[in-house]
């Protein structure tokens, strides 16, 4: 087991894919959380926890069709030794629940997630039933590499980590709090094209 070393939110991304999701923390908002110290964002290859020579983590579904499964060894290897008491473990599933503003906000007072991201047909349902405390979908569609949905997760619930956005004020009228969206927005020139501010 790793132990946690401070109270900072932690996110382990398990992934075939982990280029996806480091490429995607570099930047923005969420690179310079990382940079302060803010959150700590690990992509890791779920192949490091396959064996054999061809380091193979999906197998063919029980009962035909198309499609392979990430098989339930690499997984479990790799969710047992990254926990701990203090992990949440996430799958970004297409059936589960909806991804919404208040379950980042409830995300974000957490101390460490573990992101299963699914790719293929997803996942053995033996890992869902025994090692996955939530399962969330972003929407109603079909992604090629669950590690983006785990990327809009991250980006979505370091906002609402302390420190993270430079004004913590702008949380408060951001669209989708209450509920709501957000105005419309203007700046400067007050006069463009003859369209002006109204």
């Amino acid at each position: 087991m790793i132990r946690m070393m401070n109270s900072q939110l932690r996110f382990d991304v398990l992934s075939l894919f982990p280029q996806t999701v480091e490429a995607f923390t570099e930047e923005s908002i969420v690179g310079k959380a990382i940079d302060r110290g803010l959150i700590d964002v690990q992509s890791r290859d779920l192949r490091d926890w396959s064996n054999g020579k061809h380091r193979e983590t999906d197998d063919r579904p029980f009962g035909g069709g198309a499609g392979m499964v990430l098989k339930p060894e690499p997984l479990f290897d790799a969710i047992e030794e990254l926990s701990t008491p203090q992990t949440t473990v996430v799958y970004m599933a297409p059936d589960g629940e909806k991804f919404t503003t208040e379950l980042a906000k409830e995300f974000s007072q957490n101390q460490h997630l573990v992101l299963v991201s699914g790719h293929y047909e997803g996942i053995d349902q033996r890992v869902r039933d025994q090692l996955v405390d939530r399962e969330v979908s972003i929407g109603d569609y079909v992604l090629t590499n669950g590690a983006l949905a785990a990327s809009v997760l991250i980006d979505a619930v370091a906002r609402h980590v302390p420190g993270v956005l430079g004004d913590e004020g702008s949380l408060q009228g951001e669209s989708f709090e209450d509920d709501l969206l957000g105005c419309p927005q203007y700046t400067r020139p007050e006069n463009f094209r003859k369209f002006k501010v109204p």
